[in-house]
């Protein structure tokens, strides 16, 4: 028996989907011809994406306002897109913010914004779709967007490190206790990838300093994330749970 990434008909909700990876993944998910609910902030900027995504070939596509810091929004969202299609397979939990500068100078305000959006947030939206599945008697999956910062560390942005290093082990953690649910989750751990945010800095000296010790010598660009990513939404990683996928041009692998 052969499974492919396929997402075909797949009932996917994405978290942080307004833009960046969030965006891309959900244009990816389309592409694929899955249904895909849209969950952000501004719900306007959805609406806007909406068409664009049927267009690239969703089979069904549901705009969800949500403020991922908000435990009864989270609870609002997941239930909206079940109610929307019928049913939900995929979690893509991937809404997440930084507080840049040294953290001598970072307030306790900074680091509470922080972990509430990017450990609290995916931790309560994990959390809700996981009884979801185990109440419906259905499979689920579960992908988490943590990063190299939770495996590394870089200057600047020690609460978001702190965040994601925290998304590892909440990734292997519920793993762990889902898999007797038959929910996979798994967290992708995107390297640098060039975005409209950080296009500027990567082409200043400093961001050039960065990507030279990239073993591949090159800045990732979101299509580098499409195979990665389709493995693990797709019934090909169908025996994966518990496992962190960086994508990172060998960045970890670098050295000291």
């Amino acid at each position: 028996m052969t499974f492919g990434a396929d997402l075909a008909g797949k009932r996917v909700l994405i978290t942080g989907a307004s833009g960046g990876l969030g965006e891309h993944f959900a244009r990816l998910c389309a592409g694929q011809g899955a249904k895909v609910a849209i969950a952000a902030r501004r719900i306007e900027l959805l609406e806007e994406m909406a068409p664009s995504l049927l267009e690239a070939g969703a089979e069904a596509v549901c705009p969800i306002q949500l403020d991922i810091s908000d435990g009864a929004a989270i609870h609002a969202c997941r239930a909206k897109s079940v109610e929307a299609f019928g049913g939900l397979d995929i979690l893509v939990n991937n809404a997440g913010i930084a507080r840049e500068g040294p953290a001598l100078d970072q307030r306790a305000e900074d680091f509470d914004a922080v972990m509430g959006v990017n450990l609290r947030g995916v931790w309560l939206m994990a959390i809700s779709c996981g009884r979801y599945w185990r109440d419906a008697g259905v499979p689920g999956n579960i992908i988490n967007i943590a990063s190299i910062l939770g495996l590394r560390v870089g200057a600047g942005v020690a609460s978001y490190t702190v965040s994601k290093a925290g998304v590892v082990q909440m990734t292997k953690a519920l793993a762990l206790e889902f898999a007797r649910h038959d929910v996979r989750v798994n967290a992708l751990a995107p390297g640098y990838v060039e975005t409209d945010i950080n296009r500027e800095f990567f082409a200043t000296e400093a961001g050039r300093k960065m990507i030279s010790r990239i073993p591949m010598k090159r800045i990732g660009v979101l299509d580098d994330l499409n195979g990665p990513f389709s493995l693990l939404a797709s019934d090909a990683s169908r025996y994966m749970t518990g496992a962190i996928v960086p994508v990172d041009g060998g960045h970890l692998v670098s050295s000291l």
